[in-house]
């Protein structure tokens, strides 16, 4: 599988677990066992995609800051389905 690296918009948009959002701010987002870290183009998308990790409650979005990321040299890329991936999110990125 290839991506296309592009510079990314100022934010993107990761949607999770409520139970999840205290751990991310101290360790910042984390691919795991994926292959990278899935960020949304819309809070919209974004929510989608944050209820499936949060099934009961309502998820939690998180606004990150990517156009910074990048600029201090965080590579960024844009799947065929319009899904930005990056590697890591550090928590200074995540306002």
């Amino acid at each position: 599988i290839t991506f296309q690296e592009l510079k990314p918009p100022k934010n993107l948009y990761h949607g999770t677990s409520p139970l999840f959002v205290e751990s991310i701010k101290k360790l910042g987002l984390i691919k795991g066992s994926r292959l990278h870290v899935h960020l949304s183009n819309d809070i919209e998308t974004a929510k989608i995609v944050g209820k499936r990790h949060s099934k009961s409650l309502e998820p939690t979005i998180l606004i990150i800051n990517a156009l910074d990321m990048y600029n201090e040299g965080n590579t960024f890329y844009i799947s065929d389905n319009g899904v930005w991936l990056t590697d890591y999110v550090d928590p200074r990125f995540i306002l």
